[in-house]
Formats: structure tokens, sequence, C-alpha cells
């Protein structure tokens, strides 16, 4: 049998179609998380209320959607490796929370975090100033503004350095940020180096901004790193390429990335179908 979780994840997606016309509210954000990785991952999501209740599982190829209200300020990642009970306690390899399912404090580095926080003017960011653990892409859609795509698609743990690998049985499953493994001013931007006049990059947020040219790779890396947008939606995808063509719907319209003017397209009752077809299939899946 499929969990709850699951089986409300497919509903969710449909509910959001029909619910969408005159009186759907467009203040509110719709945020659909997909898993392209060919492993499962467990996103984590503080504060969660709005998201499932913090945390869940998507295997390989599946996808799910939440609604999150103008003022919600959070994160968003995910954690490899786990294992939970019927109770939802349980330990990942990374990004872990405590030990639950549905977690209600930030996640252990090394982790990808994806950052929101949503106003009048939303700003949001891909950082790796806690460490990577998984390829992560923040892509706004249906919005305006400076709505680029945030994000880092590379994944850094084949090539981390020995000394921030992060490794168990022989393979590295996350990589370290300076500050973490060695804990000084000048890796932590903290004490005179507080500042960012002070505090600039050093050899190792190079090599994550070489990689991630737009995430933070280090605390005062924000030209690059921090992005603005108006009114829009978000997919947060783990494990594929920024540049991917990626889809939602909005006041009945089916709204895809991919083009300088975030391309729309009338939603018709024939792609409502398919939605809902691929949400029953992904329902099966589940199963």
């Amino acid at each position: 049998m499929a969990s709850p979780l699951n089986v409300i994840s497919p509903l969710l997606l449909i509910l959001a179609i029909l619910s969408t016309g005159p009186g759907f509210s467009d203040s509110a954000r719709i945020f659909t998380i997909i898993n392209k990785c060919k492993e499962s991952v467990w996103p984590a999501i503080t504060p969660g209320e709005n998201f499932g209740g913090g945390g869940f599982i998507l295997k390989s190829g599946q996808s799910i959607v939440f609604t999150a209200p103008v003022g919600w300020s959070g994160r968003i990642w995910g954690r490899t490796g786990c294992t939970f009970d019927k109770n939802g306690n349980g330990t990942c390899q990374t990004g872990s929370c405590g030990s639950e399912l549905k977690c209600k404090a930030s996640g252990d580095p090394p982790a990808t975090l994806a950052e929101f926080t949503l106003t009048a003017t939303d700003f949001y960011d891909v950082s790796l100033v806690d460490g990577f653990n998984l390829p992560l892409a923040v892509t706004p859609i249906n919005g305006q503004g400076n709505c680029s795509v945030a994000g880092c698609d590379r994944d850094l743990r084949p090539t981390c350095p020995s000394e921030l690998s992060v490794k168990l049985k022989g393979k590295t499953v996350g990589c370290r940020s300076a500050c973490d493994v060695f804990n000084t001013d000048e890796y932590c931007c903290k004490g005179v180096y507080g500042n960012p006049v002070i505090c600039q990059p050093t050899y190792y947020s190079k090599l994550f901004k070489q990689a991630c040219p737009t995430a933070y790779s280090y605390a005062y890396d924000d030209p690059t790193s921090i992005f603005t947008c108006v009114g829009t939606d978000y997919v947060i995808t783990f494990c594929s390429p920024r540049n991917q063509t990626v889809c939602t719907y909005h006041n009945n319209k089916l709204v895809c990335s991919g083009s300088s003017n975030n391309f729309k397209s009338q939603t018709t009752i024939l792609g409502i179908l398919l939605l809902v077809l691929a949400s029953l299939l992904s329902l099966l899946n589940m199963s």
C-alpha cells in the first residue's frame, strides 16, 4: 500500500488545477518538488506546516505539489540514504534533521540548501555554505523581475577535495564546507572576517563557485547568488540540469520555463486530462 502522504501528493496536484480560477489567490506560491535522481530523496522543509509537515520521501521520478502563502520564509533541502520506520523515526546519511521524517529543525551539514523569503518581491537562492550533498535547481515560473534559475546542478561529490569529503563504505556521499571542517574565522566569515569587505573568496569557495556559478559559495557571495522575482511559482528539482524545461499549472494556465518570456499556454480540457492521468500514474507507481 502507498503511504498516506504519497496518496495525497497527486491529489493535491489535481485539486490545484481544479481550484484555479477567478477565486484562486494569486498571492499564493505553488511549489513543485521533483526528484530526477536515480535514487530516492527525502526532501525536508522548515518551517514545514504548508509542506506535508516538513518531510517525506520522493522516489526516483516522482514529484509533489504544495502551496505556500506570502510571508513564508524557509529552506528546502534533500536528505539521502534514509531509513525510517512506520512511526517516522530513523536516520539519513546526509541532511538529517535529528531522527524524524518530518523536520522541525535545520539539517545537518553537508546539505545543499534552497532558501526562500516570500514577500511582495520574493528572494530566493541555493546555498553551498553548509556544503553539498545533492544537485539542486530552483526555477521560478510565471513571475516578473530578475527571475533567474538558481542552483547547483553539477554533482560535486566525485571532485570533492579529500579533506572535505564525507565517505561511507568508500563512497563520497557529501562535500563539507571549509567552515564546517576547519572552523576558522576566515572560512566562516566571523570575528574580524565578519563583514563582506574582509571576508573574501577562499580556495575552497572558489572551487564551489567555479562548479556552480549561481549558488552561494560562502557567506557574503551575494551579488551572483541571490535572486528576486515577483508573483512567481517555483519548481525545485533534484539532480537535473538548470536549463531543463519544467512546467506548473497556475490560474488555468500551463506555464513552462525555457524561454525569456516564460512561455505560457492556455490550459485546455485535454491538458487537464493529461495532467490528471499523469497524477494517477504517479499514484500507482507510489503504491
